[in-house]
């Protein structure tokens, strides 16, 4: 199967999936991608709300089981199986778009878990769905909720620039932190601080998440683990390196050797090798 074109994040997370999941994960990524083309700077705002209006339909056409366009029909047909359930909320991926176009904030920390709610029901859901068709809609809601939340925090500067603040106002309120600081990092000590609690809380809570599954339905990589997903080199690749290196030094000395005493096509030292006859 061809690897398709994701940010480094989503890329690991492909990489990682079952086969029988990288499919549904790729052409989730690339719908959420063509969907949010309407928010790419310099188009027409009612270019971008008519586009948003179409992928609306076509998300519920898509959860009745009649999708028209080539990304719709090939998550409908991966997942036909299971129903029309796990794609009854795609169309959380336009309600994520709509909020990002009109560039509103969340003054609470409900309306962002709203946010990322929406989102999973989108993303994470068929997933879950697909690895686990027994599970609960609030075991994917809950793991898609932490995962949306870290990539926003993640693209916390960049998307500040461009007027979409990722932080809750009230709690930026009670940290004493005016909005406009979140795109100009480094950040002041009470935003900082308030961003190491809110990372600290989520892996925890991803942690929790993934755990409520079943083994057979986790990531392979470890997520909910401190370490990284691929396993460490072993001493005995790195010993190999050094005599590598020490046999690139034997051969130098043997070279210079030969070139300072040795007549042309006798080697006057012993080596591993034989000189060459010249011609």
């Amino acid at each position: 199967m061809r690897r398709p074109d994701l940010a480094p994040t989503r890329r690991l997370a492909w990489l990682y999936s079952s086969t029988v999941q990288r499919p549904v994960f790729a052409a989730l990524s690339a719908l959420e991608c063509e969907i949010g083309a309407s928010l790419r700077p310099g188009l027409d705002h009612q270019v971008a709300h008519t586009r948003l209006a179409w992928w609306r339909e076509e998300c519920a056409r898509t959860a009745q089981g009649s999708p028209t366009h080539p990304l719709t029909r090939e998550l409908a047909m991966v997942l036909a199986p299971l129903g029309p359930t796990p794609l009854a909320g795609l169309a959380g991926l336009v309600d994520t778009a709509v909020w990002d176009l009109s560039c509103a904030t969340f003054g609470t920390r409900r309306e962002l878990t709203g946010y990322c709610e929406r989102w999973s029901t989108a993303m994470v859901a068929p997933l879950v769905s697909l690895a686990l068709p027994a599970a609960g809609a609030e075991q994917a809601r809950a793991l898609g909720v932490g995962l949306r939340e870290i990539e926003l925090l993640l693209a916390l500067a960049p998307d500040a620039r461009a007027g979409r603040l990722r932080i809750p106002l009230d709690e930026l309120e009670r940290a004493n932190t005016v909005p406009e600081s979140l795109a100009q990092p480094p950040w002041p000590a009470p935003l900082a601080q308030l961003l190491r609690e809110r990372h600290r809380a989520l892996r925890t809570a991803l942690g929790v998440a993934l755990e409520a599954l079943p083994p057979a339905a986790r990531p392979r990589c470890g997520v909910s683990s401190c370490g990284p997903p691929w396993p460490a080199r072993r001493p005995r690749a790195r010993r190999s390196a050094c005599h590598r290196r020490a046999a690139r030094v034997t051969i130098k000395r043997h070279s210079m050797a030969g070139a300072r005493g040795a007549r042309p096509g006798v080697s006057t030292h012993s080596a591993p090798w034989r000189a060459r006859t010249r011609v």
